[in-house]
């Protein structure tokens, strides 16, 4: 089924794929209502007349099944010629049961309550003025039911009564039952409409740090510059004094350090625009992570847990995955850390199409009120707070997703992302 047309879960398009469904049970029905009334009842309705207008139903529910598995949108006049075909033929069937005396004529209500859940209100009285106009017609002009053994006594009245009772069973189960499916679609719309701002909110704010990390960045580059050279020249003139000496080698590294990191994100920057990726096997990408987060928590103790198979397994790393997992690894020393432990652990494991990246910690866990609505709050008490933010996003943007979970020992968070999407030839 095209991937837009899911995108909208109420509108024309659910109201054409409900449809469909109804003109299914329609079909059966009144096959089922034509064999009973002629077979069994005896009545001499005009069996053959009845039975194309069900065939002619049934080509055009092939067609509309055929047009909803179509690409292109379905628009809100095309439903209304959809509702407008399926009172035609409901009107031309009650033309030879007795037109506006069968108690079925009142299903021509049904099309109308589907089409105010879902069409505008131009749409609901082009609707209603077809049924309005069918109902009218079939008022003046019809070919009356005739009588038999059965129904000869009362004029067909009781025939007429229990008409109206399976009617009203009829029609009570399709409004229930169609009428529910629309406005759960509705509710499902408001929800995603909710997840959607909260996501534009969440993203402009990383994109508000994003834009002062840049602009830091850009200024701390000539503070650095100057300590860079300064540094040298102040080991030389005390290179007498050992203590000092080593704490002046102490501060030259670190400004390395933050002159490597800045650098390091001016190049992530350039790759995040020019959405290049970097060919690299699993082990090899992971190795280097540890690398690098070691040197940012030399406390940890992490122990890594890879199936020897992945090891060769070339990943197309998209620009942020080595961000997000050092973040997530981050956060989890930050949590373990609160029960006095530096104990974190590092998973890779393939789940089918599927790869996940499970780090656990040893901290108290999630806030029980909603480990999923508490992303982001496992109980640590220092950090910008942004870390798993920034992972969650990342997994959106390679269309996977953040699993957060509290375990016996602490929390657990999984990175989940499809092997099609970061995985070479997969």
């Amino acid at each position: 089924m095209p991937q837009h047309q899911l995108k909208q879960p109420i509108g024309p398009f659910a109201l054409t794929r409900t449809l469909a469904w109804l003109r299914l049970c329609a079909i059966a029905g009144q096959s089922m209502a034509v064999m009973v009334c002629s077979w069994w009842m005896h009545i001499d309705i005009p069996t053959l007349s009845l039975l194309l207008g069900i065939d002619l139903l049934a080509v055009f529910a092939v067609f509309a099944a055929w047009r909803i598995s179509q690409p292109w949108p379905v628009r809100e006049w095309e439903a209304v010629c959809h509702i407008v075909a399926d009172t035609l033929v409901l009107s031309y069937l009650l033309y030879f049961t007795g037109g506006a005396r069968n108690p079925f004529v009142t299903l021509l209500l049904v099309p109308i309550a589907l089409s105010a859940a879902a069409l505008s209100v131009r749409a609901i009285l082009a609707v209603a003025a077809a049924a309005g106009a069918a109902y009218f017609v079939l008022l003046l002009w019809f070919v009356p039911l005739p009588m038999n053994e059965l129904t000869a006594n009362d004029h067909g009245f009781s025939l007429h009564v229990a008409g109206m009772g399976v009617n009203f069973g009829i029609t009570a189960l399709l409004l229930g039952f169609f009428i529910n499916r629309l406005a759960t679609a509705v509710r499902q719309q408001q929800q995603e409409v909710q997840r959607v701002r909260e996501r534009a909110l969440r993203d402009e704010g990383i994109m508000a740090i994003a834009t002062q990390a840049a602009g830091a960045a850009h200024e701390l580059n000539t503070p650095l510059s100057t300590m860079r050279t300064l540094l040298p020249e102040l080991r030389r003139e005390h290179a007498a004094d050992a203590t000092l000496d080593e704490d002046l080698a102490l501060l030259e590294g670190q400004v390395e350090r933050c002159r490597t990191i800045l650098r390091e994100m001016v190049a992530f920057g350039k790759t995040q625009l020019s959405q290049e990726f970097e060919r690299i096997t699993l082990s090899t990408f992971i190795h280097g992570c540890l690398k690098r987060f070691q040197l940012l928590r030399p406390e940890a103790e992490l122990e890594l847990r890879v199936v020897p198979q992945l090891d060769q397994l070339v990943l197309r790393t998209p620009p942020g995955l080595r961000h997000a997992l050092l973040n997530l690894l981050n956060n989890a020393v930050d949590a373990s850390a609160l029960r006095d432990s530096n104990s974190v652990t590092l998973e890779v494991r393939r789940d089918g199409e599927w790869l996940d990246w499970i780090v656990s910690d040893r901290g108290p866990g999630f806030a029980p009120t909603g480990v999923r609505a508490a992303l982001g709050e496992s109980g640590k008490q220092s950090g910008l707070g942004i870390g798993l933010a920034l992972a969650e996003a990342t997994a959106e943007r390679l269309s996977g997703e953040l699993i957060t979970r509290n375990t016996e020992n602490g929390a657990e968070m999984c990175l989940r992302l499809p092997l099609s999407t970061i995985a070479e030839g997969a």
